[in-house]
């Protein structure tokens, strides 16, 4: 089934975003709009139709898509995310995303940031983070478990978000840097650890049997090249001064919903 990605413009307020565990450096704002395009131009070339939102001045973070939204097949939830700052990059998200979903919404005392959600077929992994407490994880099994999802917390403690600690590579293998994160709920999974000098290299994209990763994890990339995966990695340096990975920068799904109700 075709994917369809949302992806944001990287607003010129970028180096006022939220940081939780990055000391903070300055971003050049016009070379992370090059890498930014360059990320978009690596979605197409892999078959990815990409609807791109004008950048939100205001908005310093909104350039980081996935955290406003978790998208399956069969509804879009709108999250209430734990930096207050950053709620209202959720609105415009909303009104598109509602093209192609019947939209949830979660409400305090929720907390849920996208990037705490790992979704590998009907497994639903999601962080208990700084950004994502019990109750988003609560009312997000509510939402998801009518459609046969099984949500899964997992404690994260080292890092800003679950996938900043894991991601799915294919082949049911998972990257992972299992000192940030308790990987017990994980354990139906082949495990593939990063090497230890480069733990935030466990953010990586599988799309159409291409694993997306930053280029700036040269050993990660041998790691996965030698499990027989093909890799595309990606200059994203000024993005990643900001806490950015490869998952965060779009909101991905396949563009016909399969609830029989839409």
């Amino acid at each position: 089934m075709p994917l369809t990605a949302i992806v944001r413009g990287v607003s010129s307020s970028i180096n006022d975003c939220e940081l939780s565990f990055h000391t903070r450096q300055s971003i050049d704002v016009v070379r992370a709009i090059a890498q930014h395009q360059a990320y978009q131009n690596c979605l197409v070339e892999l078959g990815v139709q990409v609807i791109s939102l004008p950048a939100e001045p205001a908005l310093p973070d909104a350039v980081f898509v996935e955290d406003p939204a978790v998208v399956v097949d069969e509804v879009a939830v709108i999250t209430n995310m734990g930096a207050a700052s950053r709620r209202p990059e959720a609105n415009r998200l909303a009104e598109v995303l509602s093209r192609y979903r019947p939209l949830r919404h979660l409400a305090e005392p929720a907390t849920l940031d996208g990037g705490d959600v790992l979704r590998i077929n009907r497994a639903v992994f999601v962080g208990l983070s700084r950004r994502t407490n019990r109750a988003g994880i609560t009312q997000l099994t509510d939402v998801l478990a009518p459609y046969g999802y099984q949500v899964r917390p997992v404690e994260v403690r080292g890092c800003l978000h679950l996938k900043s600690a894991c991601s799915y590579v294919g082949n049911d293998t998972v990257l992972v840097n299992r000192f940030w994160i308790d990987v017990e709920p994980l354990c139906g999974f082949e495990l593939l650890d990063v090497p230890e000098d480069e733990p935030a290299a466990a953010n990586a994209l599988h799309l159409n049997g291409v694993v997306i990763m930053p280029a700036s994890f040269p050993k990660t990339r041998e790691l996965i090249e030698n499990r027989g995966l093909r890799v595309r990695p990606i200059d994203l340096s000024e993005l990643q001064k900001a806490e950015a990975g490869v998952t965060c920068s779009s909101v991905i799904f396949n563009d016909k919903s399969t609830d029989p109700s839409s």
